[in-house]
């Protein structure tokens, strides 16, 4: 016994008659069966009503006396009839049964299945396959679409066929139904806005097996078919609108029907235009360099919300119109650094999604800015004093040189007046020395000593003295001499005078 498989095979019949022509399953390439149509070449058993629960094969030709007659084999030589028959899968050209093995093999052993199908309504029984194959599942393609079949499958062995087991109900070839469904655009989830004049044209695509119904219908009511194009493809449902209209606004449904399925999807298209201008406006105030306005919002806001107001103003003199706000949402506003001497105009637009309206609403009457009698009383100026006595925000820090490398000692004071800068060294002044270099900017003192010797090493001092006092800072300057580098200049010379030659 094997497993599973689509391999199929037929049963001839001894009886050498010929039928008609009827459309009886082959065997494909692929091991599968597909349907065909019968020359009478293949003998099949003789078929059975539908629904009988044994199959009875043909027997030759009864002859005039009984011991002619072939007798019937054992029960215990044949298989009894395979178990649990049952339809795996039917599609729109092809179906799948499978079956059990049968709880007896017989006495001379099982040689295989023969599946036999009849359509409804007939009476004779077709063979699948053309001998027994030891298979327990079968698929038949290339089946005519609206067919019902009756199939039964009978177990062979080499003493004949035993029972067979016959499928309860017909089978129907037909197209397989694939239920609608409607993929919205990501751009039609969100309300799809357009602008009077502009076309609307929405592409929805659907899926379903066979063909789905498509309908559409506006706000509940069927589509005005003057205004509104729909076509509809095997994949999608196109909505034309030429130009559209403040009235096409709303919500559009499209449903798609197939065989008592349906699904839906709703697009909520507005279709909006600028908005018109405020209702009126009123300059409530004047004072000093300001301007009080109010105004009314608009009767048409062109089918959607204003996203604010845009208020200008313009000076008597120059007429220009210069913007003081925008997108501005309340509907009073105060207007100030206004120029004294001249008077204002001012105009509001309402705007939208589609822009400013065409026209604006203007004051009727001026905003004169007086000249108002001022007299400046300038307050008592207290001049401050900033003298101070000199102090040093950062001293001399101690500091080791080395001979024939100069160096520099630095400080900060600070003071008012500017004070007068003395270097001493050892209390000594050292100023006019052109060994040192004295440098006094921005309240920085430096001192630069060139190329100093140990000489040079001592205590030096910077005095600073102003009208205010003064004060001075010490440091330390040590010049050291490095007597290693005499002991390797000593080496040096005692080696190039013995490779001296």
């Amino acid at each position: 016994m094997t497993g599973k498989a689509t391999s199929e095979a037929s049963v001839s019949s001894p009886e050498e008659t010929e039928p008609e022509p009827a459309k009886v399953p082959t065997t494909e390439a692929s091991g599968e069966v597909a349907a065909s149509e019968s020359t009478g070449q293949e003998q099949a058993p003789e078929p059975q009503k539908p629904g009988s629960q044994a199959l009875d094969h043909v027997a030759p030709e009864a002859s005039a006396t009984p011991a002619t007659t072939k007798p019937e084999p054992p029960s215990e030589d044949v298989p009894s009839a395979p178990l649990q028959l049952t339809l795996e899968d039917v599609s729109h050209s092809s179906l799948t049964v499978s079956w059990e093995p049968p709880e007896k093999l017989g006495k001379l052993g099982l040689q295989g299945y023969v599946l036999e199908l009849c359509r409804e309504g007939a009476s004779e029984w077709v063979p699948v396959n053309p001998r027994p194959v030891m298979v327990t599942q079968q698929t038949v393609r290339n089946l005519a679409l609206g067919d019902k079949f009756f199939l039964r499958v009978t177990a062979v062995s080499s003493a004949g066929a035993g029972p067979a087991a016959v499928l309860d109900h017909p089978v129907h070839i037909q197209e397989i139904i694939e239920a609608p469904k409607i993929r919205v655009p990501r751009h039609l989830r969100q309300t799809y806005i357009r602008q009077v004049g502009e076309s609307v044209n929405l592409q929805i695509p659907f899926q379903g097996k066979p063909k789905p119904q498509a309908s559409w219908t506006h706000n509940g009511h069927a589509l005005d078919s003057q205004r509104v194009n729909v076509r509809t493809g095997d994949q999608d449902s196109i909505l034309f609108i030429r130009s559209a209209q403040r009235s096409d606004s709303g919500r559009y449904e499209l449903t798609v029907h197939l065989e008592g399925l349906e699904a839906k999807a709703n697009i909520d298209i507005l279709v909006i235009e600028k908005p018109g201008p405020p209702s009126s406006i009123r300059l409530l105030d004047v004072w000093g360099c300001n301007a009080a306005l109010e105004w009314t919002p608009p009767q048409d806001t062109g089918n959607t919300e204003l996203l604010g107001y845009t208020v200008q103003k313009a000076d008597k003199k120059t007429g220009q119109w210069f913007t003081v706000l925008e997108r501005y949402h309340p509907t009073t506003c105060t207007i100030s650094d206004l120029i004294i001497g001249n008077s204002y105009s001012f105009r509001v637009f309402s705007e939208n999604l589609c822009g400013l309206s065409d026209q604006a609403t203007t004051t009727k009457e001026l905003a004169h800015i007086q000249k108002a009698d001022i007299t400046a009383k300038p307050k008592g100026f207290i001049e401050r004093d900033f003298s101070e006595a000199p102090s040093f925000t950062q001293p001399l820090a101690d500091h080791t040189s080395t001979p024939g490398y100069s160096t520099q000692l630095f400080c900060s004071v600070r003071a008012s007046p500017k004070p007068k800068i003395i270097w001493m060294k050892n209390k000594m002044d050292i100023q006019g020395d052109p060994k040192y270099r004295a440098v006094s900017e921005q309240g920085v003192c430096t001192l630069e000593i060139r190329k100093p010797s140990p000489f040079d090493s001592g205590v030096y001092t910077c005095k600073a003295i102003n009208v205010l006092g003064e004060a001075s800072v010490d440091c330390r300057l040590e010049v050291k001499v490095l007597k290693d580098l005499v002991e390797v200049q000593g080496c040096v010379n005692k080696e190039n005078v013995r490779e001296d030659p």
